[in-house]
């Protein structure tokens, strides 16, 4: 079980994508451990920047992606919800075709805050851009007191 509350399901991962940016630009959830979680997403004209190349704008998308629907399963959602306080990333390499895929880990699960770190690779598994995601965990309205 790890860092999960609640252990994450793909299929139920691939619920979430329907009517959401997610589903618009592919980005599909591929595996779970203990400690991370792993989406990828396509390198195509739906996440290119005028000359041909991925998006930074996209892989941020990607990234907020993971760390968002990591922190939710990392949460009492009858008590909490969660969203996000700040993304970054540092673009290193430029990618044109294939699968960005992103691996997101904790570097920090606190009460009130998450911190994650998403890193991106192309198909040949080089990095091509590292983000740190943060996430406030915030109590429902009406969620009754611990």
């Amino acid at each position: 079980m790890g860092i999960w509350t609640r252990e994450p399901d793909l299929a139920d991962l691939h619920e979430t994508r329907k009517n959401t940016i997610s589903e618009l630009l592919d980005i599909r959830f591929e595996a779970f451990d203990d400690q991370s979680i792993t989406a990828s997403m396509p390198v195509d004209s739906r996440t290119h920047q005028p000359y041909g190349l991925l998006h930074g704008g996209a892989s941020v998308v990607l990234a907020e992606t993971l760390g968002s629907m990591a922190s939710y399963h990392c949460i009492d959602t009858s008590r909490f919800y969660c969203v996000g306080l700040e993304v970054n990333a540092n673009h290193l390499r430029a990618l044109r075709s294939g699968r960005v895929t992103g691996v997101c880990r904790p570097v920090h699960l606190g009460r009130s805050t998450h911190v994650w770190d998403i890193r991106l690779n192309g198909e040949d598994g080089k990095t091509s851009c590292i983000s740190r995601l943060t996430v406030a965990v915030v109590p429902l309205p009406d969620a009754p007191a611990s």
